[in-house]
């Protein structure tokens, strides 16, 4: 089997270094790893510094034809460029270097195609494919000039190649909308039924290879794919999950998220990220062992910030640091063993299982914050009764009495009480009297 090689080359313009505090090393073995993700074997790698990009090619002259004498000499099948290149950009490298080239926009949507396994994974990725294949249709290639003869008796002159390409890339991307939007309402639908159930949705966030899915794993004994690759999970993945004191939740796993998301596929992912705007605890789950551990964080907020969800103000939000087993031995230790506090982050290592008692502990407090806490006195006997209620609300304290009765402390979302009060109305009374916050 041949291997497929390539030559990854990271352009990082001064300007953004400075206002990102990345560091460009770190943003080029970020793109190597990109580049084996879709099995590629990277021969060789640059980096090229840029004060003022040129129209033409992007980087100076003098790099292009650098990077072209190390072309000429280990023969890449395709040179990766970490940037985003214009279609003349394309075409001009592609002719210097004389081997293809793919940018990082191409470059995701390359691994976003072979990795996607639902039938609206596929769909959201050819939409980003055919988004991004639209803005290239230049005059770059000769066929493109040539005109077809008109339709029916009447054509006229005809369109050309380029046009053509257009009606019918315009054409496929009004189908898949189409059966995007299709599928949109079937997962209004689901979501629907699941507030009708209703558990909280708890949905893990955070920047692509943090571990999400291997924490999603070691929380839900899920099974769900989950490699030390770049984005190995594409197609949001739930399950149950089952909280200490008995709250009842739905656990979402989503797309890792990375910094310079190309436009095309925030804009085409978007109805995959919709669980993330239902979500009512947001979990951003972080590489604590990855040194541009801060810089990946900030990629993640900015990501949901345009998404419009702002952390720690319109909802819940926990931070879990993820990898605490590849720290230092003592600073981990100090971690794991830090204060149990809300707004503080929860150290864990979804590897080896440590910290997640804390971490499903922190969960349920979060989620229960807003229930109403109040009490009932019902038969001892009731079994059903009984049954019903750990369905439906947590049962915080239980105490049998003599007359063949029990009380109990609940806890409850205010949508459950609603069902409580229903049921239970005239015994929450004689129990409590009125419900109150907790």
């Amino acid at each position: 089997m041949r291997v497929r090689t390539a030559v990854v080359v990271h352009v990082e313009p001064k300007s953004r270094a400075e206002a990102f505090d990345r560091d460009a090393n770190a943003r080029l073995s970020e793109a190597v790893g990109l580049t084996a993700a879709i099995g590629l074997n990277v021969v060789s790698r640059h980096i090229v510094p840029l004060g003022r990009p040129t129209p033409a090619t992007l980087m100076g002259s003098g790099k292009v034809d650098e990077i072209a004498a190390d072309c000429a000499a280990v023969e890449p099948e395709v040179v990766i460029v970490n940037a985003a290149l214009s279609p003349v950009q394309q075409r001009n490298l592609e002719r210097a270097w004389k081997a293809k080239v793919l940018d990082r926009t191409a470059l995701i949507l390359e691994i976003f195609g072979e990795r996607a396994r639902t039938r609206e994974g596929r769909l959201q990725v050819e939409l980003a494919h055919l988004t991004y294949q639209r803005s290239r249709l230049v005059r770059s290639w000769t066929h493109l000039e040539r005109q077809r003869g008109g339709f029916g008796f009447l054509g006229g002159p005809g369109e050309t190649q380029i046009e053509t390409d257009r009606r019918l890339i315009g054409e496929r991307l009004s189908k898949i909308r189409r059966e995007i939007e299709g599928v949109k309402r079937t997962r209004n639908l689901q979501r629907k039924a699941r507030r009708r159930v209703p558990f909280p949705m708890i949905a893990l966030v955070g920047y692509t290879n943090a571990g999400k899915s291997t924490l999603f794993n070691k929380l839900t004994d899920a099974g769900v794919f989950a490699k030390d690759i770049l984005f190995a999970t594409l197609d949001p993945t739930m399950r149950g999950l089952k909280l200490p004191n008995g709250t009842k939740a739905i656990l979402s796993d989503t797309v890792g998220f990375i910094a310079d998301l190309p436009h095309e596929l925030v804009a085409a992912f978007r109805a995959t990220l919709e669980e993330v705007l239902e979500a009512d605890l947001i979990v951003h789950v972080r590489d604590c062992a990855h040194l541009e551990s801060e810089a990946q964080k900030g990629d993640v907020l900015k990501v949901l910030s345009e998404l419009g969800v702002e952390l720690g103000t319109n909802r819940p939000y926990v931070e879990v640091l993820n990898k605490v087993d590849l720290l230092e031995p003592e600073v981990a230790d100090a971690l794991l063993s830090g204060p149990h506090k809300p707004n503080l982050p929860v150290a864990v290592s979804a590897k080896t299982g440590e910290g997640l008692g804390k971490l499903l502990d922190r969960f349920e407090a979060e989620l229960s914050n807003a229930n109403i806490r109040f009490e009932l006195t019902l038969d001892a006997a009731d079994g059903e009764a009984l049954a019903w209620i750990h369905r439906h609300g947590q049962v915080l304290e239980k105490t049998y009495k003599d007359d063949a009765t029990v009380d109990l402390v609940l806890s409850a979302t205010p949508a459950e009480l609603d069902k409580f009060e229903h049921r239970f109305g005239e015994k929450m009374l004689s129990g409590q009297g009125e419900a109150e916050e907790s």
